[in-house]
């Protein structure tokens, strides 16, 4: 259970910055919940969507930009079109991502920038999310090369990995959306 400090309250500098950035009126959540209970990373989060909510209309900055949870989010707006105010919080979530950024809170970013682009390198090249080689190039990205080696075994054992990546239907198809994609943004 997180411990909050009610000191900072009403920072309406940082309340305004948000709305503005987001286009949301956070006054408008009613905290009903909706958006944690569909939330498929809700598990992983140090604070829920909803909570996340309620600590930016209180104006606690601080404690939104450093949580864990604006980088976990999946942006996959199953809290959007859940909310029943029409708060599109998953819009939410990407402003505070780009006000972290810009603030300097990204010590919590960089593991999941990693992961991020390792995944959609994975789906690029075999049409799908390949998690032995996932897991290996996060492992090695991020510096701990021997965080779950006592696991791969195991789970090769029982079918759950796969050695090698299995081929998906126009994978090549998929490889060009990625090509068209990096170059209408300029990437290699």
């Amino acid at each position: 259970m997180n411990v909050l400090n009610y000191t900072k309250l009403q920072d309406q500098k940082f309340i305004e910055e948000l709305e503005t950035e987001s286009g949301q009126h956070l006054k408008d959540c009613y905290q009903c919940g909706k958006c944690t209970a569909g939330c498929p990373v809700a598990f992983a989060m140090d604070y829920t969507p909803n909570q996340v909510m309620h600590l930016s209309k209180l104006g606690l900055g601080e404690e939104v930009l450093r949580s864990r949870t604006i980088w976990i989010c999946a942006s996959c707006n199953t809290c959007t079109t859940r909310c029943p105010k029409n708060i599109d919080i998953a819009r939410v979530m990407d402003s505070l991502r780009i006000m972290a950024r810009r603030k300097g809170y990204t010590a919590n970013s960089r593991n999941v920038a990693a992961f991020n682009r390792i995944f959609l390198d994975m789906v690029k090249n075999y049409g799908k999310s390949y998690e032995l080689g996932l897991i290996l190039n996060f492992n090695l990205k991020t510096g701990q090369p021997f965080k779950d080696v006592g696991l791969g075994p195991k789970m090769l054992a029982l079918g759950k990995l796969a050695f090698f990546p299995s081929k998906v239907k126009n994978s090549r198809e998929i490889k060009r959306i990625f090509e068209t994609i990096e170059k209408l943004e300029g990437g290699n």
